[in-house]
């Protein structure tokens, strides 16, 4: 009875160690699990941020042209406005803008940049200038031609004259006929419209030779009076 008390008494023994280490067991896996897990999640805290890089072309620029108008310069050069503004402009920077009878109504002006332009306007005010510049849509300068001095206007041209009549008008000028252009406008407080032509030279200095030698020139009996566009 005693050798069977005993090998009861140590299968129980045993019994007891197995439902002990279990949990034990488990417990262990739990901790080196959460270990495992608080690591990683410590290493992902310290890791430092990094700022995303910085793209170029997405940055903002001073670029591009700005357009802008210059009123209340009815007899105004195109050197007169260079040496007025003193900004880094040439002569193809500037346009006068014509109304549709070819009276000047204002100057349009292409800046190579906004700085240039707040440039200009400062210069007007430094010299006492009471021109007004105001920026205009560049649709405005795309639209405006160009004559630059190598244009010349023939006002009063009779209603009757031929071509043929203007160019033996224009006899001795060195003009592209190929451009002479003729127009009708009526004008307010005269009862017939006015006729008139545009011309173009190679040159300015032959357009200015045309504005010397013809102004105020007759054709058929009507005098006609001569203007170089700018």
């Amino acid at each position: 009875m005693s050798m069977m008390n005993l090998l009861l008494r140590n299968t129980i023994n045993s019994n007891r160690s197995i439902q002990v280490g279990l949990p034990n067991q488990g417990l262990s896996l739990l901790l080196r699990d959460s270990r495992r897990h608080f690591s990683t999640t410590e290493a992902e805290v310290e890791q430092p941020t990094q700022d995303p890089p910085t793209n170029q072309f997405i940055q903002p620029v001073n670029k591009g042209f700005v357009y802008g108008k210059l009123f209340d310069t009815m007899h105004a050069t195109k050197g007169y406005i260079l040496n007025l503004l003193e900004g880094e402009l040439t002569r193809d920077d500037i346009k006068v803008d014509y109304n549709r009878s070819f009276t000047p109504n204002g100057i349009l002006i292409q800046f190579h940049s906004h700085s240039a332009f707040e440039y200009a306007r400062k210069a007007i005010a430094r010299k006492g200038r009471l021109f007004r510049l105001e920026r205009v849509n560049p649709t405005r300068w795309d639209l405006l031609a160009s004559y630059d001095g190598k244009a010349v206007l023939l006002q009063g041209i009779p209603r009757n004259a031929l071509p043929d009549d203007v160019e033996r008008f224009l006899s001795g000028c060195f003009y592209d006929a190929s451009t002479l252009q003729f127009q009708t406008r009526q004008v307010q407080g005269l009862t017939d419209p006015i006729r008139f032509a545009v011309v173009r030279f190679r040159t300015q200095t032959e357009a200015m030779h045309c504005f010397i030698t013809k102004n105020r020139g007759f054709c058929l009996n009507s005098q006609i009076l001569l203007c170089v566009l700018q």
